[in-house]
């Protein structure tokens, strides 16, 4: 008692585990009661998880019979139990079912059957057929015995029969006799689910037991088994099931609740046999000896080993060109039979795989079946009929109707034969419209043959055709058939209607439960037979007033008017059982009839036309009576309308299909123009109102073909009109149609379609898919009509003659040069027929084999072909996937980026015309991913990754590619894993989560476990199933839901765009680098040739696949420019958002624009040249550096286009090559500009040398590459060209070297001609006085030298210009004569004197003044040397190496800080600043991104040079020297500096961020106030412009603004109102008042207001002409600056300003005038103008107390008179300060 009070205090669990086994039988008993007590979601149940195994492992066997229970109990009510299936049932089997208790045994197998309830029936059955091969017999017979009960309860849905059967053989050869009757006993279960499928597999076991077990199949009862037990997944069935048993008794039909027991084929339980290898080695030999007993002896080996009736796929194509050989040329009829029975056996062997070769050997039977022997034929016939199992009548129905007219009746008997064989065995989906309008039209030919048993086969087939398809589908085709012919069409329906009833049940059939397909919607149609004029008569007289009758061919139109409103008031409420529609219509007719001359008369009748149509039982009959008149009336101006109603009306009773096209052809058939157009018009209308389905697509193409050809504007309209509905329902194909129209024609039909893309067709409002409302009716009716229909209609080329057996053989040559000469006759072929029938003899293999080409270049060929040959065959191309097709996924392999893109690329062009689903039947997608090829495996699953989203349903045997991908989520390479991880969800949306987590189970348990965690992520990401296409509406010609299917979708669905909202561009990893690589190991060509080659293209094609959007690719590479000026233009708007790809491609992107340069084009180059521009700036703004390959690729060909004979293209090129420079090193530019000089091309040449110049005087003579030496020679030559303007340039450009070198540019240049020579000295003279002119005076305009090129100077100078005296006239300027005529007309307005220039001066030679430079004391021996010298010190200060980099900041670091040779700085300020901002910005996005360059260094490089700006910033001179765009890109570089995150995480970071503030602070105080505040507004610009800006950058540029207008009041005197105000004006230009408002925050408004009230509080008045005198809108100043409800002293100004205005206007009425004043100064009257002041105007106070009686306010006669002076009025007025006594 003692031991047991220990474990007696123990928890349940722990008592389970226990030693004694008393406590462990305690424990379970416990555990029984709590597992049956506690909720299925309780935590206790965790606690058991991992101990449950040891209750039925128990050693004791009273304890383990307890713990059965608790472990039955545990499966039963556990959430968690199906984890612990394993391990519990490997326990059951072990140690369980060798128990000698039969109640262990019992609990054992319930507890089997509980896990299979919930859910784990394959683990439950794997395990008990694991325990079958037990050596003890007790655990084999336990084990079959349970596998029986599951199977008996749960049926063969639940329970796999396929691993039972493949077992039971083994079992009934064991020695012991109980598991023998076991298995007899299984067997006979299993009988009862799959019947007589389970005889072949088991034909080899005793002969005795097999025996024994016919005996007892005999006893099976006749009925469907039933399921007596449900997962909990069937909860629902099983109540239904309870239910009905309840009202119906047991005996219930269980079918309306459950599906009957599945068919099994007994196919599917062999196991796959292996042929191949056991063939005779000689086989191929002996089967093409000369000697017949040798072809015997060969094949008879191989129908032995076709007889296997499951083989295992190989490839079979040798073997089955053997026997096509022998079928085919063999003479005797006995090797004939033979060869067709193996060719049986290997079809009915293979099946689905045997489909490949189907095409290859059907035509080769058909042709055979001349042979007249019994024997022969039915082998034949043997032989074709199960080779059509392993394809559809699709794929083979070119090669029927090819022999359908073969001149042998056997022939076309046979083949009639076959055709019924093969239709009986379809469906209604398998026989589509599209392909028994073929099939019909060619046995209608063979109906009428003289040979009798061509006729009866003929109409066997079409009565089968009949019974298949239905009547309503066939009947069409027999309209013009013999009644007689068309009697024994309908006998032979019948009789097939038996058969297949007799037939019910069985696989395959229609009738059985495996071909269960929806019942085709029909509409009965209304037949009427034509009735005689005396029948409609009395018919109508039966029903209308005699009145009505007598009157309706009345002489007096009053009277036939009143019987037609009686007629139409009688038809209105007539009932539709008695209403005689024809006879009604006909009475319409009488005369007068249609040729009735009242109006009001015929609008009546076509009235009564459409309400008889729309209540009546209106047929084809009825209307055909009045068609003919309605379409006449269809031009009128006052029935039109009413004929359109009635032409509609017809339309729903009788269906659009069949009244458009009879309308269209009387409008046709008619003279009448306008009749044509408005039928047209109305044919648009009523196909948006009734819907695409049934039109007759190609009947209406040759009419509007036909309307497209009139002379008249009015039909050709209406026939693009229409054409542009059309395009709703049938997409881009339809242009196919009308490529042979003319130009201008064309590009009228393009211009509609571009209308119509992206609009939905609207949903039907008329007809019959409106009244049956159904969807899939309304889907089946899509698929029937003529949208679906049209790639039938494009009319195709049979090529298989053409591809002849030179060409094959040249394709297979030794030598590869023939090789590619065959496959250029192969794309000729292909080129020329433009559109192909699917029949092209052996190319399919021939092409296969160059697939596996060892020149890669004819493998690239190959893949060209193959996607040219998908575009010309278009959907029937799927019958040649498994023969050409998977091959191409081998390709995907290449170890070459470019043969694996162009086989991607052609994989997604077959794709598109076959769709996916016959690429994931067979085994072959699995066989190539089993490949362990890096390469083939991550491109593999990319494109599955890619496609499987789109498909609504796919294959089983996608289920075989699982194993594969598990095995790549462990691959070794990180690409695979991460596209297998990728794919994942996507399998898991189609396949589900369990199947996939059962194919873990062959994983080792370490691999398992990590594969299984990654099944439960993706499950928890897993997609959507995607919906497919609507059915209730028409697709739209543009969609999303699958690119994989454009011109496929066009055959059934309607073309369906790509969808363009994706990014355009792809960043392929290491994409770039692979390129160059290439390139420089030659395996590509270099971007290198005079004019763009094809070849070049193409691999420009090849490399840009992978890494643009399809859709952009397709218009790249487009033939009309149109296309590209689309693709710049997405480009353009993308250029931001995906700049990162941009990047990642942009060799190729630029290599694509230089392509654009050789077009002749002005838009397309115009628009290129803009994206470049575009394109540069954003580089240059993300501090990015061209490469050496995409500057090779791109600049030659820019500096190609500088000699353009177009300014406006110049100009842009010069631009970017100013850009250049911000991404491409001034000296590696250099030598592509010297080679540039060499052009023929004189503008070429000119503008080189200008460009040069640039460089030279901008970068110092560092920039000569390779040496000053010789480049300057190069550039002397052209001193003695021929053309002006390159001496011209030349002679400008040594002026420049000498600026910069000085005398030492004749040592440069070597030795020169004596003109040549004398010519430059002119040169330099010359410039030398124009240096030493005087400078301007104080007030007047600096002289600039005006540049021709501006691409290069748009470099920051130190030089800027002052506005010209000239005021422009903006949209804002006050025009005084306006104003002057508004307030009186009649006052004449006299004109200003202008001032005469001298013209003179503009013929004058360019000027080009010598910079003065102080002379440098000669103890800085460093920088004595002079400017060469003190540039080549600066340049350095901007090198990447940060020791010279420092260095020179040393050198001129010492220069500022001695005060008496600083000046030598004087002049360089620009150009220093920009190197160091340079280098800033290299520190900044290069030095500090490198983790091997030391932050100490990086820091001493950042205090270098802020000392540096420091202290010239502390020279006034130089500070004041520093130019706006410097500044600008000098503040900028501060600015980033401070936001640097990486500054201020380091310890020196804040000692730096301080020294910034510093030098931000002394630039603001000591620079020109005007060039810092307006270099601060353009960034403050810039800023909110640029989308990826940071927004705390625009924070820190405002406070730095606000820091500026604080300095105004000491600083206004020295700013420039007019620069100043000029660059707020372009400010609210960029960003109005709406826009300003619509950013985050209100800083920038309340910054720019700030700025205006300060400027308009300092400068006051003056403000006011400053804003006439520059393009600046006053008004909007006004507004912003002067808020109404404050009379401030600025408003008062303003105020004065306006009335002071209205003086000048009456001054000028007077007639005052005004003359030009001089440079910088205030206008003046004239004389005249100063004397009839003086006369006319006596006092100003006259004019003060004008402007004081209106406003009220005081104004001083001082600030009358300034003002006055400002205008420009002089004289009395103008010395206010001393003013004369009558004055003031």
């Amino acid at each position: 008692m003692g031991d047991d009070s220990d474990w007696m205090k123990l928890p349940v669990d722990q008592k389970c585990e226990h030693k004694v086994w008393k406590a462990r039988l305690n424990g379970y008993e416990e555990a029984l009661k709590l597992f049956q007590r506690i909720d299925d979601k309780s935590p206790e149940w965790a606690k058991y998880q991992g101990i449950i195994k040891n209750f039925v492992t128990d050693s004791n066997s009273v304890a383990q019979l307890k713990g059965l229970e608790a472990v039955l109990a545990f499966v039963e009510n556990a959430h968690m139990a199906s984890r612990t299936v394993g391990e519990v049932l490997s326990g059951v089997v072990c140690k369980v079912f060798n128990q000698p208790k039969a109640r262990a045994k019992e609990l054992a197998s319930d507890i089997c059957l509980m896990y299979i309830e919930i859910e784990k029936a394959d683990i439950v059955q794997e395990e008990l057929i694991k325990g079958l091969e037990n050596k003890n017999p007790k655990v084999v017979v336990a084990c079959v015995e349970t596998i029986r009960r599951a199977l008996c309860e749960f049926g063969s849905k639940t329970v796999t029969l396929k691993p039972i059967v493949k077992v039971l053989p083994k079992l009934f050869e064991s020695r012991e006799r109980a598991v023998r009757h076991e298995a007899k006993l299984l067997a006979v279960e299993v009988y009862r689910w799959i019947r007589d499928s389970l005889r072949p597999p088991l034909q080899n076991i005793n002969s005795v037991q097999l025996k024994e077990l016919e005996e007892e199949w005999v006893k099976v009862p006749s009925s469907a088994p039933r399921q007596s037990r449900f997962l909990r997944s069937q909860q629902d069935l099983r109540a239904k099931f309870e239910e009905q048993q309840a009202v119906a008794g047991s005996d219930g039909d269980w079918e309306d609740v459950a599906d009957s027991a599945p068919q099994v084929d007994p196919y599917e339980l062999q196991d796959p046999v292996e042929i191949l290898s056991k063939l005779p080695k000689d086989f191929f030999v002996k089967i093409e000896a000369k000697k017949w007993q040798e072809r015997k002896e060969a094949l008879e080996a191989l129908e032995i080993l076709a007889k296997h009736p499951k083989l295992d796929n190989g490839d079979y194509g040798d073997v089955v060109r053997a026997l096509k050989r022998v079928i085919g040329k063999d003479t005797n009829v006995i090797l004939v039979s033979l060869a067709a029975k193996c060719l049986a056996g290997l079809a009915l062997g293979l099946r689905k795989n045997f489909g490949t070769y189907a095409g290859n050997v059907v035509p080769t039977i058909l042709d055979k079946f001349k042979e007249k022997k019994p024997a022969v034929v039915q082998s034949l016939q043997e032989a074709i009929d199960a080779v059509f199992l392993t394809t559809t009548l699709q794929n083979l129905s070119e090669d029927m109707l090819a022999v359908m007219d073969n001149k042998n009746p056997s022939i076309k008997q046979q083949a009639s034969l076959f055709l019924t064989r093969s239709i009986r065995l379809s469906t209604p989906s398998t026989l589509p419209k599209s392909l028994l309008k073929p099939l019909c039209a060619a046995l209608l030919k063979q109906v009428n043959d003289p040979a009798p048993e061509v006729r009866d086969a003929a109409i066997k087939a079409l009565g089968t055709a009949m019974k298949v398809a239905g009547e309503k589908a066939v009947n069409p085709f027999l309209a013009d058939l013999d009644k007689l012919k068309v009697d024994k069409v309908r006998c032979v329906c019948v009789c097939v209607c038996i058969q297949l009833k007799s037939e019910k049940g069985k696989p395959g059939t229609e009738g059985g439960t495996g071909a269960k397909s929806k019942k085709p919607a029909e509409t009965k149609e209304i037949v009427e037979t034509e009735l005689s004029v005396e029948v409609c008569d009395e018919l109508a007289a039966a029903v209308l007033p005699a009145s009505c009758v007598k009157m309706l061919d009345s002489s007096n139109w009053k009277e036939r008017l009143a019987s037609m409103e009686e007629f139409y008031q009688v038809a209105e409420q007539m009932d539709i059982s008695v209403m005689p529609c024809q006879a009604l219509v006909r009475m319409l007719a009488k005369k007068p009839g249609w040729k009735e001359t009242n109006f009001q008369v015929m609008q009546l009748k076509l009235q009564v036309v459409a309400v008889v149509a729309q209540r009546g039982r209106f047929s084809t009959t009825s209307a055909s009576v009045v068609l003919d008149a309605l379409v006449e009336k269809m031009g009128d101006v006052k029935c039109g309308g009413k004929a359109k109603d009635a032409l509609t009306a017809i339309g729903e009773a009788c269906s659009l299909s069949w009244i458009a096209e009879q309308v269209v052809s009387l409008a046709f058939a008619q003279k009448n123009p306008k009749n044509q157009a408005e039928t047209l018009n109305w044919l648009a209308n009523a196909m948006k109102e009734f819907g695409f389905t049934g039109i007759n697509v190609k009947a209406f193409i040759n009419h509007v073909k036909t309307a497209l050809g009139v002379s008249n504007p009015a039909i050709r309209a209406a026939a693009i009109s229409l054409l542009g509905v059309m395009y709703l329902y049938m997409g881009a194909s339809l242009r196919m149609f009308f490529e042979d129209e003319k130009a201008a024609l064309l590009a009228q039909i393009d211009a509609e379609f571009e209308k119509m893309q992206g609009q939905t067709p609207p949903a039907p409002t008329r007809g019959s898919i409106k009244r049956t409302g159904g969807q899939e009716e309304g889907e089946e009716a899509k698929e029937e009509g003529g949208a679906g229909d049209i790639m039938d209609l494009l009319p195709r080329t049979d090529i298989s003659d053409k591809i002849t057996e030179d060409m094959v053989s040249k394709v297979g040559d030794k030598n590869w040069k023939i090789r590619k000469e065959g496959l250029n006759e192969v794309a000729a072929v292909l080129s020329e027929a433009k559109f192909i029938k699917p029949s092209v003899g052996d190319l399919p293999i021939t092409l296969k084999g160059r697939l596996s080409d060892s020149n890669k270049i004819l493998v690239q060929q190959t893949l060209s072909i193959m996607q040219q040959m998908a575009i010309a065959m278009g959907p029937a191309l799927k019958q040649h996937v498994k023969t050409l097709g998977i091959p191409v996924i081998t390709v995907l392999g290449d170890i070459k980026n470019t043969v694996r893109a162009a086989g991607m690329a052609t994989l997604n062009s077959w794709v598109e015309q076959t769709g996916m689903k016959v690429w994931l039947e067979g085994e072959e997608l699995s066989e190539e991913l089993k490949r362990e090829n890096p390469f083939l495996r991550q491109e593999l699953l990319g494109w599955l990754a890619v496609h499987l989203p789109t498909m609504r349903s796919v294959p089983s045997d996608l289920m075989l590619c699982v194993p594969p991908l598990l095995g790549c989520l462990e691959d070794r390479n990180v690409d695979v894993r991460k596209r297998a991880q990728d794919v994942l969800p996507v399998f898991m949306m189609h396949l589900g989560f369990d199947k996939m987590n059962k194919a873990t189970g062959k994983l080792k348990p370490a691999s398992k476990d990590q594969v299984v965690a990654m099944l439960d992520k993706a499950r928890d990401v897993m997609p959507a199933k995607s919906a497919g296409p609507a059915k209730a509406a028409p697709t739209k010609p543009v969609s999303s839901v699958h690119p994989a299917k454009a011109l496929a979708a066009v055959g059934k669905k309607g073309k369906e765009e790509e969808d363009k909202s994706g990014p355009i561009f792809t960043m392929v990893p290491n994409g770039k680098d692979l390129r160059v690589k290439d390139e420089k190991s030659l395996k590509t060509l270099k971007w290198n040739f005079g004019s763009p080659r094809d070849e070049y293209v193409e691999q420009l094609k090849v490399q840009m696949a992978p890494c643009v959007a399809k859709w952009l690719q397709e218009e790249l590479f487009h033939c009309d420019f149109q296309h590209h000026i689309k693709a710049i233009n997405s480009m353009i708007e993308c250029l931001e958002e995906e700049h990162e790809a941009t990047v990642a491609c942009l060799d190729l992107v630029l290599k694509w624009y230089t392509l654009r340069f050789f077009d002749t084009n002005t838009s397309v180059l115009m628009k290129a040249l803009e994206y470049l521009k575009l394109l540069f700036l954003s580089l240059s703004k993300h501090n990015y550096h061209l490469s050496e390959q995409e500057a090779n690729s791109f600049i030659p060909y820019l500096i190609l286009k500088v000699g353009e004979s177009k300014d406006v293209v110049r100009k842009d090129v010069r631009t970017i090559m100013g850009m250049l420079c911000k991404v491409y090193p001034a000296s590696r530019m250099f030598p592509f500009l010297m080679e540039g000089t060499k052009s023929k091309n004189s503008k070429q040449r000119a503008e080189c040398l200008e460009e040069l110049g640039c460089l030279i005087g901008f970068y110092g003579m560092s920039v000569c590459q390779p040496t000053a030496a010789k480049s300057l020679k190069e550039i002397a030559v052209h001193i003695g060209d021929r053309d002006t303007s390159v001496r011209n340039t030349a002679l400008n450009t040594m002026v420049t070297v000498y600026n910069v070198c000085g005398e030492q540019v004749y040592k440069l240049i070597g030795h020169l001609s004596e003109k040549d020579m004398s010519m430059l000295e002119e040169r330099i003279k010359r410039s030398g006085k124009a240096s030493t002119a005087p400078t301007p005076k104080q007030g007047e305009e600096k002289a600039l030298p005006a540049h021709p090129n501006a691409s290069l100077l748009q470099k920051p100078s130190n030089r800027q210009a002052e506005p010209s005296h000239v005021c422009p006239v903006g949209e804002f300027h006050l025009d005084l004569d306006l104003l002057e005529q508004l307030e009186s007309d009649q006052t004449s307005v006299v004109l200003p004197d202008l001032v005469k220039h001298k013209l003179g001066d503009l013929l004058e030679p360019v000027i080009i003044p010598e910079p003065k430079l102080h002379p440098v004391p000669t103890h800085f021996d460093e920088l004595h040397a002079g400017p060469s010298t003190i540039n080549l010190v600066i340049s350095q200060v901007a090198s990447g190496d940060i020791n010279t980099s420092m260095q020179a900041l040393a050198q001129i670091d010492e220069v500022l800080r001695q005060e008496s040779i600083a000046e030598v700085m004087v002049g360089h300020t620009d150009q220093f600043l920009i190197a160091t901002s340079l280098q800033l910005r290299l520190a900044h996005s290069t030095h500090m991104a490198d983790t091997r360059l030391p932050r100490e260094d990086i820091f001493k490089l950042y205090s270098c040079a802020i000392g540096n700006m420091l202290t010239l910033f502390g020279v006034a001179r130089l500070a004041r020297e520093a130019s706006m765009g410097v500044l600008k890109d000098l503040v900028q570089g501060l600015v980033t500096v401070l936001l640097d995150p990486r500054i201020e995480e380091s310890q020196e970071g804040q000692q730096l961020i301080r020294s910034v503030n510093m030098l931000l602070r002394r630039v603001f105080e000591a620079s020109d106030q005007t060039n810092i505040l307006s270099a601060l507004l353009v960034l403050l610009q810039d800023s909110l412009l640029s989308s990826a800006g940071s927004p705390k950058f625009s924070e820190l540029i405002m406070k730095c603004l606000w820091r500026l207008i604080k300095f105004l009041p000491d600083t206004i005197s020295s700013l420039t109102l007019d620069k100043i105000l000029l660059d707020v004006h372009n400010f609210m230009k960029l960003f109005p008042k709406d826009r300003l408002r619509q950013l985050k925050t209100d800083m920038p408004h309340r910054t720019l207001q700030t700025l205006l009230h300060t400027l308009c509080r300092l400068a006051g008045p003056t403000v006011g002409t400053h804003t006439i005198r520059f393009p600046f809108a006053s008004s909007y100043f006004c507004n912003a600056t002067f808020p109404t409800n404050q009379m401030t002293g600025a408003a008062l100004a303003g105020q004065k300003f306006d009335e002071l205005s209205a003086a000048v206007v009456k001054w000028k009425r007077l007639g005052a005038t005004t003359a030009q004043p001089q440079s910088g100064g205030p206008h003046k009257l004239t004389e005249r103008g100063c004397c009839s002041g003086k006369n006319r105007l006596s006092s100003v106070a006259t004019l003060t107390t004008e402007f004081q009686t209106p406003s009220g306010k005081n104004v001083s006669l001082r600030t009358v008179c300034w003002e006055l002076h400002e205008m420009g009025f002089h004289g009395q007025v103008a010395a206010h300060s001393q003013a004369p006594a009558g004055v003031v």
